[in-house]
C-alpha cells in the first residue's frame, strides 16, 4: 500500500462519488440512485447506478463496479496512486510524500520504455521516408496533395519494404525482442525468426494527449493487403480511448470538433486551416472517445464518407454521441466522397459553408430513413412516418420535440397533429418500457448470479451473507455471534473480504463498503468487492419473508463450510464436535425486524 488507510479513506471521504461521476456522466436521479447509460458499453437503456448512500457504483448491463478511485483506473486508465492523487488534488488535499514502490517502479519503466521504443520507431520511418527507398511513400504523398510542412508536423514516415529492417535497426540500439513484441513492431515465428509488422508502407504516429507515440497506422503501398494495419493495443494504446490527432485538434480555437473517418480526411482538413478535426482509429466510434470529446466540446460535426458506410457509420456514432450530451450535427460530402476528396475539389472556403450548413443529428436521421421509403406508396410512406416517431420521440425536451415535429411535418408534408399525438404515445410507451427494464434488471442481481457456473454457485450463499451484512449489519452481526464467522467463508476472496467486513464493524460499530474495497489496489478485485457490496436487497413485503430468506442463507453457509471443513479432517473428536453443530443448525433462527 502506497498511502496509508487513514489517507486513503480520508481522500474518499471529500470527493462524493456523484459528483466525481457526474463530471464525466450525465447522472439522473432515480429513487435513492442516481443513474445514466453506462461508460463502459454502449446501450439505450440506463444500468449503471451510483449510490450517494453507498458511495460505489454498478452497471447491471456488464458488471462493472466499484469507488470513484475504481471508476477512475477503468476510466481514466490510471494506476490506484495516480487515482488517489486525482482526487486528493480535486478535494485541495495534500498527501504525504513517498517513494514508488519495487513493483510501481517496473510498471513506470515499462510503460516509459514502451513509449521510448515507440518514439525510436517513429524517428525510423520519418527517417526512411526521406531516403531513396522512400521515394514513392514521398510521391504518394505528395500526390494526396500534403505539403512539407503538413508531411513535418504529422511526422509521417515509411516502414522500408525489407520484412525485418525495423527489427535490425532496434536491436542495434539495445532493445529486447521481448519489448519489441509487446509494442507491437515485430512479430516472430517460429521457421522464418523475426519480421517486420510494418513493412512497405506510408506510416501515420499515433499519439496520446501529450504527443507521446503510442502506436501507429500504416498504409500499403500499392495494391496489396490488407490496406491497412494499425498497432495492436498494448498497455499504453487503447483504441477506443483515443482519436487520431486529438493532441493538435484539442488546441484548436474553432468551435466543437469535427470527426472523420480516416487519417488522410484529417491531415487534408488541418492543412486546409480546420485543424479541431479527428478520428477514430480503425474501428467503430466508441463511448469513451465521445466522452473524451466531451471534456473540451459539447457540439461535434460529422465529417464521414458520403457512401453507405459512411452514413451507416454517423447513424451509429449519433446515438452514442447523444448519450454523453453532444450536439451533433452532419456536414454533406456530395456529390464527393469524403472530406479529403471535397477540399481538393472545392477548397476551404466551401467547405466552410458546407459546416456552416450541416444537418441536425435528428434531421439527417430523418433523410436518410425517407430515402429509404417510397413516398408515393402508402405503405411505405407510414413506415417512414412510425420511423420519424421512433426517432423524435428520444428527444427529452417537449419545446425541442415540438420545434422538430413542425419542421419535418412540413417539409414531408405530413400532419403536425396526428404525427405530434404519435410521438407522445411512442414516448410515452417507451419511458414505461425502459423503466420495465430497468426495474428487471435493478431486482434481480442474485438471480443473475444464481445463474453462474456451477463451480462458482456453491460460493453464492457467501455473497449473498455478505451483502445482507452490508445492508442490514445492526440487526445481523449480533445475531451471528458463536454462529457464523469469517472463517465459514470458504472461497479464497469471499473469506479475505468476510475478514475485513467483520473487523471493520468490530471496530467502528458500523459498515463502510466504500472504504472496503479501497483496501484493494486491483481494480478486478475491487470491481469483484463492489458488485457484492452494492448489491441492493429486494426486500418482501412481509418480515417473515426476509427472515425466512437469510436464515436459510445464513444455514447454507454454515452447512458448506463444516462439509469442507470436514472433509478434510482426521481427527475422530472434532469430526463428532461438527457433527454435532450440524445438527443444531435446523434450529437456527434470524430475526428482523424493520424490513
Amino acid at each position: 500500500m502506497l498511502y496509508s488507510r487513514e489517507v486513503i479513506d480520508e481522500v474518499l471521504s471529500r470527493n462524493d462519488i456523484v459528483d466525481v461521476i457526474n463530471s464525466y456522466v450525465s447522472l439522473q436521479k432515480h429513487g435513492a440512485d442516481y443513474t445514466a447509460c453506462c461508460p463502459f458499453h454502449n446501450e439505450k437503456t440506463p444500468s449503471f447506478h451510483v449510490s450517494r448512500d453507498k458511495q460505489l457504483y454498478h452497471c447491471f448491463g456488464c458488471g462493472a463496479a466499484g469507488t470513484a478511485y475504481t471508476f477512475l483506473q477503468e476510466y481514466e486508465n490510471y494506476s490506484f496512486p495516480e487515482a488517489v492523487k486525482y482526487l486528493a488534488d480535486r478535494a485541495g488535499m495534500q498527501l504525504p510524500e513517498r517513494e514508488m514502490t519495487a513493483a510501481e517502479k517496473r510498471q513506470a519503466d515499462y510503460d516509459q520504455t514502451l513509449k521510448e521504443i515507440n518514439k525510436t520507431a517513429a524517428g525510423y520511418f520519418y527517417y526512411q521516408l526521406r531516403q531513396e527507398e522512400g521515394k514513392p511513400a514521398m510521391e504518394y504523398l505528395k500526390k494526396r496533395g500534403l505539403s512539407d510542412e503538413t508531411i513535418h508536423n504529422f511526422g509521417l514516415g515509411y516502414a522500408n519494404i525489407t520484412r525485418d529492417h525495423l527489427y535490425q535497426y532496434l536491436k542495434s540500439k539495445g532493445y529486447e525482442d521481448s519489448i519489441m513484441i509487446d509494442a507491437g513492431l515485430v512479430r516472430f515465428d517460429e521457421r522464418y525468426g523475426p519480421s517486420d509488422v510494418f513493412w512497405n508502407r506510408v506510416m501515420f504516429p499515433i499519439m496520446d494527449q501529450q504527443g507521446k507515440v503510442i502506436g501507429f497506422g500504416g498504409r500499403v503501398m500499392g495494391d496489396g493487403t490488407p490496406k491497412y494495419v494499425n498497432s495492436k493495443e498494448t498497455r499504453i494504446y487503447e483504441k477506443r480511448r483515443h482519436l487520431y490527432a486529438f493532441q493538435l485538434a484539442r488546441r484548436s480555437k474553432r468551435e466543437g470538433f469535427i470527426l472523420c473517418e480516416g487519417y488522410m480526411d484529417v491531415i487534408s482538413m488541418h492543412q486546409a486551416g480546420f485543424d479541431n478535426a479527428t478520428a477514430s482509429l480503425g474501428t467503430a466510434f466508441t463511448i469513451q472517445q465521445a466522452m473524451l470529446l466531451k471534456r473540451f466540446a459539447t457540439k461535434v460535426y460529422l465529417a464521414y464518407d458520403s457512401d453507405s458506410a459512411g452514413v451507416s457509420a454517423a447513424l451509429k456514432a449519433i446515438p452514442i454521441l447523444r448519450e454523453v450530451g453532444i450536439s451533433a450535427r452532419v456536414i454533406s460530402m456530395r456529390p464527393y466522397k469524403d472530406p479529403d476528396e471535397f477540399i481538393k475539389a472545392e477548397g476551404a472556403e466551401a467547405f466552410e459553408q458546407r459546416i456552416k450548413e450541416a444537418e441536425s443529428s435528428i434531421m439527417f436521421e430523418v433523410r436518410v430513413a425517407s430515402e429509404k421509403y417510397d413516398q408515393q406508396d402508402p405503405e411505405s410512406r407510414t413506415e417512414f412516418q412510425k420511423e420519424i416517431v421512433r426517432i423524435v420521440s428520444v428527444l427529452p425536451s417537449p419545446m425541442e420535440r415540438e420545434n422538430y415535429i413542425e419542421s419535418i411535418a412540413a417539409k414531408y408534408y405530413i400532419d403536425k397533429e396526428h404525427l405530434t399525438e404519435e410521438v407522445n404515445r411512442y414516448g410515452a410507451y417507451r419511458m414505461e418500457r425502459e423503466s420495465y427494464e430497468q426495474a428487471v434488471r435493478s431486482e434481480t442481481p442474485q438471480e443473475a448470479r444464481r445463474r453462474e457456473q456451477a463451480a462458482e454457485r456453491k460460493y453464492q450463499p457467501q455473497r449473498l451473507l455478505l451483502t445482507w451484512l452490508v445492508n442490514v449489519p445492526k440487526e445481523l452481526f449480533p445475531q451471528l455471534q458463536g454462529k457464523i464467522s469469517p472463517e465459514d467463508f470458504r472461497e479464497p476472496f469471499l473469506h479475505d473480504l468476510a475478514v475485513k467486513l467483520f473487523q471493520q464493524y468490530e471496530a467502528e460499530g458500523t459498515v463502510n463498503a466504500a472504504n472496503l474495497i479501497n483496501y484493494y489496489e486491483n481494480v478486478e478485485e475491487q470491481k469483484q468487492a463492489a458488485a457484492i457490496l452494492q448489491s441492493s436487497l429486494q426486500f418482501e413485503p412481509l418480515p417473515e419473508d426476509n427472515e425466512k430468506t437469510v436464515t436459510e442463507i445464513v444455514r447454507k453457509v454454515k452447512q458448506e463450510s463444516i462439509k469442507e471443513q470436514m472433509d478434510h479432517l482426521s481427527d475422530m473428536s472434532q469430526l463428532q464436535a461438527f457433527m454435532q453443530l450440524r445438527k443444531q443448525i435446523p434450529t437456527w433462527k434470524i430475526t428482523l425486524d424493520s424490513c
